[in-house]
């Protein structure tokens, strides 16, 4: 066995960046090689046994739908609820306003990996975990995915594992990433988690369910899909290895002024109403609906898994309606890689706007449209030939609230005939700049981060693409 790493010179400190980056060049490791890591894995999705399946709402044990306003809760009152909302925005002259179902979990959860050294060389401790709404049902998540519901124990299920690395008073790690970070806003009401990366001081206990993995292993997994799941693909994208340097388009006061301009001139007004006022939606006894079929069902489901801090239980699901698209372009501007970014307005996003993909849509709800009301650039991402192709996959969103949704992502590279002036929310940005937004809260939207975490899958130390 050939395991690829780099090394750093003797007596050389490293920052935080070098570390990380000698970890995203280790395509193999010692302590958990790929052949081993492989068995692993396909041992833990043929050995944990799970049963989702779908059923009447009545069938739901905890959760009930409010007599007054129709609002479906949890009979603690925590965990979450579905509830309807009311949306009105504005912009550059054009009006829309709609109402529709969507999720309310206030609660920020702790979506935290472990890190540590091995001989010189940074592992990332992930976890098999099963979610019900998961494409393939297990896969890697980071080492705490937990809402604040569950590790305080509201579940009354067994405690979350290794949670202590991560909560005051934090003796065995030390914060190397911090910050909180959005959900899908077009599924989920001002929702956001913290996204943690924590160095362990000293020895880790050891857990069968548990496997640590080098940056550079986990990155040729995101070549696959469904095997790294969203919580840790949100996670990594805090990490800032291999973020291509260069001269920006714009400087990063610019790319956030472009911001703060889209923030103060759209209007976006958001109304909770009750779930049974919401218009053009129906309920039935197995899932609330839009008339038309497009977006999404809100779905029950009763769950069976042996390797969950609770053994069995019956919960609410989103289901979309389709596999969704996201997608940058990316094109290079006097030599250095650019992504075309967009500020994007959802129905629950927290503060007006976010910069997301290039394109991010249901494609099949999109060309239903008339063409001026389609998503700019949507064409051009549809028609990308095989060789503009950097990173094409499919994987899953959050498999604890949404079932089986799936988002196709595409990292795509034109040409200089693809025009450097862009339409005013959009703006020009490189993966660097990116990677400085993540320090922040609610810069970048969830899609946004994990095109980030898998540019970083394509990108070479040698300054260019892997194809």
């Amino acid at each position: 066995m050939t395991i690829t790493q780099a090394v750093a010179p003797a007596g050389v400190a490293r920052s935080q960046v070098q570390r990380f980056s000698l970890s995203a060049q280790a395509l193999d490791s010692a302590v958990t090689p790929n052949e081993v890591f492989h068995d692993w894995f396909s041992a833990q999705r043929r050995t944990n046994r799970y049963d989702v399946r779908r059923i009447p709402f009545s069938d739901l044990v905890g959760w009930h739908f409010e007599e007054a306003t129709g609002n479906l809760v949890h009979d603690s009152g925590r965990f979450f609820s579905v509830e309807g909302l009311s949306v009105r925005t504005a912009w550059d002259g054009h009006e829309q306003s709609w109402s529709q179902p969507i999720i309310n979990q206030p609660e920020i959860g702790i979506l935290g990996i472990v890190v540590k050294e091995f001989d010189g060389v940074l592992h990332c401790l992930m976890q098999a975990k099963m979610e019900p709404g998961n494409l393939e049902t297990v896969q890697l998540s980071p080492t705490v995915q937990a809402t604040r519901s569950n590790y305080t124990g509201v579940h009354q299920g067994a405690a979350v594992r290794y949670i202590d690395y991560f909560r005051p008073p934090r003796t065995r790690s030390r914060v190397l990433y911090d910050s909180l970070q959005s959900e899908q806003g077009s599924w989920f009401l001002r929702k956001r988690n913290r996204n943690i990366v924590v160095e362990a001081l000293g020895d880790v206990p050891e857990h069968e369910d548990f496997v640590w993995l080098t940056l550079g292993q986990i990155h040729q997994l995101l070549h696959d899909s469904n095997v790294v799941n969203m919580d840790a693909r949100t996670v990594l994208s805090l990490i800032p290895a291999f973020a291509p340097g260069g001269t920006p388009l714009h400087p990063t006061e610019q790319v956030l002024s472009r911001l703060t301009e889209v923030k103060a001139r759209r209007e976006l007004v958001q109304r909770t109403l009750p779930l049974n006022r919401v218009e053009r939606w129906r309920r039935d006894a197995e899932g609330i609906a839009h008339e038309t079929g497009h977006h999404f069902t809100v779905i029950a489901a009763s769950v069976a898994a042996a390797n969950r801090e609770v053994r069995s239980w019956t919960q609410p699901l989103l289901a979309p309606a389709e596999q969704g698209l996201s997608a940058f372009v990316i094109r290079r501007i006097c030599g250095v890689p650019h992504l075309l970014a967009q500020a994007r307005s959802e129905a629950g996003v927290l503060d007006v706007a976010e910069f997301g993909p290039t394109v991010q849509c249901q494609p099949g709800r999109a060309l239903s449209l008339p063409p001026e009301q389609r998503p700019r650039y949507l064409d051009t991402v549809l028609r990308a030939t095989p060789d503009q192709l950097l990173y094409d996959t499919v994987q899953s969103e959050e498999g604890g609230r949404f079932h089986h949704a799936g988002n196709r992502y595409v990292l795509m590279e034109v040409g200089d005939d693809f025009p450097v002036d862009v339409p005013e929310e959009f703006v020009w940005v490189t993966a660097e700049q990116l990677s400085e937004l993540m320090r922040h809260s609610n810069y970048l939207n969830i899609e946004a981060r994990t095109l980030l975490t898998g540019l970083r899958a394509v990108w070479s130390p040698a300054g260019v693409f892997a194809r």
